[in-house]
């Protein structure tokens, strides 16, 4: 992960609008090496704060410790957050994963094929001689995952393995997975978070960029955006497939086509060690290969257009040479991730599921925050941040709401924010609007051109008069800052 904004030493906390009991002790103020104990702790909101915080430090001196308590605690769902921060430490070790896979416990055993699963994205294929074994483990849920895995990595030989498996293990779980992977109808169509909200322009734009992927960056990037193997563990570049950095403000990508990237990248030196700029090619030319890569292999973001790709050529139109990672990352926006130290409210709150919860700052994960009403002029949706920072832009998801599935059923309704205007403020007295938008489709992007701020809203400008009784919700936020 790479790193983020927000974190601090604080003195009064508030979070969904409620303030935190004082006299409980202060995770934030502990060292990562302080935080390892609560991944023990009894109460789940312990251990999940804590591998929360652990990721947020990229402390990697930590991972010794994390090591050992993956392989040697007592308590199980402490071994299970310690992989998961070595995975998000980006510190998990191939040896140990393999060392999991033969855990006595089967559950430690779906875990390690989970966590592994990232290892593999990022190069190292030497894990699919492992999964093909797994497929075949005498527990059943342990044999599945294996499958799901295999067929997740696109793994070699899979399809004649899982017939195999389906005739010689009869568990019912393995029959009807089995059934639905070989049975799944192909189809060349690329599904999106945008459903087919996309315009006939921005579909062309996206068969373009499979064209020009599939002639020019496999080589390096490999077919399935994992990276042309090298052996050892090495690819040739840096995958692409289900990437923080091409999911991330496209900002970043867009500079990486045009002017070029060479030397190590967070760390990771690969043989193919400069990425040519593009930037003779038209912006047309680089937005399609930008949107193919950023909306398929298994990234999930936002699609670039031609007019993006022209305001960034021309603001990054000094840049002679290729980036170095760092002065790269320097001088794009970053992904902003909330802690208690934002305060995070709205007019109206509901849960997005039976049982869920009705916290705003569900916004920004898969529970997602809903009105639960309908649309109605002057709901709003506020986020307070600990200090001023210059804010690049917003992402979210409006998830719509199914009305059956069946050939024939009514079409969902979508909850996407109708008409709405975004404004920041430094003082949370004085506002200055940003944008009035007029959302048409599920996942919306909100462009904040760098304005340094501390208060956010979001707000209803109309209502919406009709029998459908639309809510709005959010979910999968994603706010973008530039470090002062």
């Amino acid at each position: 992960m790479d790193k983020v904004i927000g974190l601090g030493r604080i003195w009064r906390i508030t979070y969904d609008g409620m303030e935190r009991d004082r006299t409980r002790p202060n995770m934030l103020e502990e060292t990562p090496a302080q935080l390892v104990k609560h991944l023990e702790h009894p109460n789940g909101w312990w251990r999940d704060k804590a591998q929360q915080l652990i990721v947020l430090h990229q402390d990697k001196s930590i991972a010794p410790q994390l090591k050992t308590m993956a392989r040697n605690s007592h308590n199980l769902l402490a071994r299970f957050h310690a992989l998961w921060s070595l995975e998000g430490l980006d510190a998990l070790d191939p040896e140990l994963v393999i060392e999991l896979f033969k855990d006595p416990e089967p559950r430690m055993r779906i875990q390690a094929l989970r966590a592994s699963e990232t290892l593999y994205k990022t190069g190292n294929k030497s894990f699919a001689t492992n999964y093909l074994e797994l497929m075949e483990d005498p527990n059943t849920d342990v044999a599945i995952q294996a499958v799901l895995t295999s067929q997740l990595l696109k793994i070699p030989f899979f399809n004649e393995r899982l017939q195999s498996l389906m005739n010689n293990n009869k568990a019912k779980g393995i029959q009807v997975v089995g059934k639905q992977i070989l049975d799944r109808p192909k189809t060349e169509e690329i599904e999106t978070l945008y459903g087919d909200s996309l315009t006939e322009e921005e579909n062309s734009r996206l068969a373009r960029g499979k064209i020009i992927f599939n002639e020019l960056c496999v080589q390096c990037h490999g077919t399935d955006g994992t990276g042309t193997p090298m052996g050892n563990g090495l690819t040739m570049a840096p995958p692409l497939a289900n990437s923080l950095r091409v999911q991330g403000q496209k900002e970043y990508v867009t500079k990486v086509v045009l002017h070029g990237l060479e030397g190590p990248i967070a760390g990771k030196t690969y043989p193919g060690s400069i990425m040519v700029g593009m930037g003779d090619q038209s912006d047309d030319w680089i937005a399609s290969v930008l949107s193919y890569i950023r909306l398929n292999l298994d990234n999930e973001s936002t699609i670039v257009s031609p007019k993006e790709v022209a305001e960034i050529r021309s603001s990054s139109i000094g840049q002679k040479q290729a980036y170095k990672y760092p002065e790269l990352r320097t001088s794009t926006p970053q992904l902003m991730v909330p802690t208690e130290t934002w305060k995070i409210t709205a007019s109206h709150n509901a849960p997005t599921r039976v049982g869920g919860k009705t916290a705003p700052a569900s916004a920004f994960n898969f529970e997602g925050w809903s009105t639960g009403e309908m649309q109605q002029k002057g709901m709003w949706y506020q986020i307070e941040l600990p200090q001023p920072v210059a804010l690049a832009e917003i992402d979210f998801y409006s998830k719509p709401i199914s009305r059956g599935w069946r050939p024939g059923s009514p079409p969902p309704i979508q909850t996407y924010p109708r008409d709405y205007v975004v404004s920041l403020s430094l003082d949370g007295a004085e506002w200055k609007a940003i944008a009035q938008k007029m959302g048409n489709r599920p996942l919306s992007t909100i462009t904040l051109n760098r304005t340094k701020a501390k208060f956010i809203k979001i707000e209803l400008s109309k209502s919406l008069n009709e029998d459908l009784k639309t809510p709005w919700s959010m979910q999968q936020m994603k706010l973008y800052g530039v470090k002062n």
